[in-house]
C-alpha cells in the first residue's frame, strides 16, 4: 500500500510536468531567489503544500520574505489566486535559466533562445495574465495548443454542430449525451476532491484560463478520451470506413489532448491518467444505456418534464459543492446544452422532423469529396454558428438583467452579479439550453426553409 501511495505521489510531482515542458522546449522566465536558511525553505515548501488557496498560481517566496510571511500570504479566500510576480524586463528573461532557476551572479549558465510569450487568455476568474515563458520549439507549441483547444468551448461549438448538420445527427445527438454526462461527473469530482493545479514554479503556466479551477481529474483528458472513443464505437457498423484507421485516429486524438494538458502546465501526470481511466469507467456503464435513454427522450410523453428538471436538479447540486468558480458555471452550461438538445430531439420526433434512419438504410458510405459538398458544408456551419451566436447574445442580454431583477441583485456589475448562484445558475442553464435547442431544432428548420 505504501508503494502505491509513493507511486501516486511521484505521478503528482510538479517537477515531472516541468521536465516534460523542458523537453518540449518550454522555459519559464520567473526566477526564485535563494533561501537565507533551511528553515525558510522548509516553511516555503509547507506553504506550497497549502496551495489549495492559490491553485498553483505564481505566488512563491520573494526576496526578503520569510516562510511565515509566505504562509500568511496564501491565507486568502478559497479559489482566489495569489499575487503574481511583476513582469520581468526582457534582459532578465534572456538571462533566465530553464524553468526559472537562478543563474550565477556572473551571468554564466545556460543561454535561453526562442520566442517570449505570455498565456493567450487571462484567468477566467481573476483576470490574471500570467507569467512570460520562452518557446524553443514552435511546432510543439502549436501542436499542443491545438490539442488543448480540442477540449475548449470553441471546439465544442464548432464540432458538434458540424457533425449534426453535415454528417450524422443521430450520432451527434448521442455523442452530446455522453459528453454532458462525462463532463458533469468530472467537474463535480473536481470540486469534491479540491486538488490544486501543479505548483508554479517549477511548472510553467502556458495556459491561465482555467488556472483557478481544481485539477483532479483532468476533464480535458476525460472529454479527450470519451468523445473520440464514443465516436468510434457509435460509427462502428453504422458507417463503412477502415476501422483500424478510425481507432488509430481516436487514439491519436486522445493522446494529443491528454499530453497537451501536461505541456500547458495545467495538470500533473496523475490528473491525466485518472481522467482517462475515469472516462473509460463511465463509458462502460453509460454507452450500453444510451439506447434506453435516447428512446425515452424521443417517445415518452413525460420526457420534456424529466429533460428539463433532472439536469436542473443536477446543476443545483453541483452549485452546493464549492464557492463560486468558473467550473461551477461551466457545469450548468453543459447541462443546459444537454437538456436543450434532448428537448429538441423530442420536439423533432413529435413533428416528424429529422427522422432517424431505419435498419435497411444502413450502413452508410462515406461520400466522395467534392468542391460543392465541402462548400455547402462550410456554408451550413458558418451560417448555423452565426445563428447560434446571435441567439446566445440575445438570450444573454435578456436573461442576466431579468434574473438579477427577479432575485434582487444589482446588475450594473455583471461579473459580480454572476457570483451569486441564484444568478449564475439560471443564466447559464437558460441561455445554453436555448443554444442546445437551436442546434438540433431551430437551425435545421432554418436550413429546411432555405432548401
Amino acid at each position: 500500500m505504501e508503494k502505491i501511495k509513493e507511486h501516486l505521489r511521484y505521478l503528482q510531482d510538479p517537477h515531472i510536468v516541468a521536465r516534460f515542458q523542458l523537453i518540449c522546449g518550454i522555459r519559464g522566465t520567473f526566477s526564485e531567489p535563494a533561501r537565507a536558511d533551511s528553515l525558510t525553505h522548509d516553511r516555503c515548501r509547507l506553504a506550497e503544500q497549502a496551495h489549495f488557496h492559490n491553485n498553483g498560481a505564481l505566488h512563491h517566496c520573494t526576496a526578503g520574505e520569510t516562510g511565515d510571511e509566505r504562509l500568511a500570504g496564501v491565507g486568502v479566500q478559497r479559489r482566489l489566486t495569489g499575487a503574481t510576480e511583476p513582469r520581468k524586463p526582457k534582459r532578465e528573461v534572456e538571462d533566465a535559466s530553464p524553468n526559472g532557476a537562478t543563474l550565477p551572479a556572473d551571468g554564466e549558465g545556460l543561454a535561453v533562445s526562442g520566442s517570449t510569450l505570455k498565456p493567450l487568455r487571462r484567468n477566467s476568474l481573476t483576470g490574471e495574465a500570467g507569467q512570460e515563458f520562452v518557446i524553443e520549439n514552435r511546432f510543439l507549441f502549436y501542436l499542443f495548443t491545438f490539442g488543448t483547444e480540442l477540449g475548449n468551448e470553441l471546439f465544442y461549438i464548432s464540432f458538434f454542430p458540424f457533425l449534426m448538420w453535415n454528417v450524422d445527427a443521430f450520432v451527434s445527438r448521442r455523442l452530446i449525451m455522453v459528453w454532458v454526462w462525462v463532463m458533469y461527473v468530472g467537474q463535480c469530482t473536481k470540486d469534491l476532491l479540491g486538488w490544486p493545479r501543479p505548483a508554479s514554479p517549477p511548472v510553467v503556466k502556458v495556459e491561465m484560463f482555467y488556472n483557478s479551477e481544481y485539477s483532479m481529474p483532468s476533464t480535458h483528458a476525460m472529454s479527450g478520451t470519451a468523445i473520440p472513443l464514443s465516436l468510434f464505437f457509435m460509427t462502428h457498423g453504422r458507417w463503412e470506413y477502415p476501422y483500424p484507421l478510425g481507432f488509430s485516429l481516436a487514439l491519436c486524438w486522445c493522446l494529443l489532448v491528454c499530453s497537451s494538458r501536461i505541456y500547458m502546465g495545467m495538470h500533473s501526470v496523475l490528473d491525466v491518467i485518472a481522467g482517462i481511466l475515469y472516462s473509460i469507467l463511465i463509458l462502460l456503464f453509460f454507452l450500453p444505456a444510451l439506447d434506453t435513454i435516447d428512446s425515452f427522450n424521443l417517445t415518452c410523453r413525460y420526457a420534456p418534464l424529466v429533460i428539463i428538471s433532472v439536469p436542473l436538479a443536477l446543476a443545483i447540486f453541483s452549485f452546493t459543492l464549492d464557492s463560486w468558480s468558473t467550473s461551477r458555471g461551466d457545469t450548468a452550461q453543459i447541462l443546459g446544452v444537454g437538456a436543450g438538445v434532448a428537448l429538441a430531439s423530442h420536439v423533432n420526433q413529435l413533428l416528424g422532423l429529422m427522422p432517424d434512419l431505419t435498419a435497411d438504410q444502413l450502413p452508410l458510405t462515406v461520400p466522395a469529396m467534392s468542391v460543392g459538398m465541402v462548400t455547402a458544408a462550410m456554408l451550413r456551419l458558418v451560417l448555423g454558428v452565426m445563428v447560434l451566436v446571435a441567439i446566445r447574445t440575445l438570450m444573454k442580454a435578456i436573461t442576466i438583467p431579468l434574473v438579477c431583477w427577479v432575485v434582487r441583485v444589482p446588475s450594473y456589475d455583471v461579473r459580480k452579479a454572476r457570483q451569486y448562484a441564484e444568478v449564475e445558475l439560471p443564466y447559464r442553464y437558460i441561455v445554453y439550453g436555448m443554444v442546445g435547442f437551436s442546434v438540433l431544432f431551430v437551425v435545421p428548420l432554418l436550413f429546411t426553409y432555405m432548401n
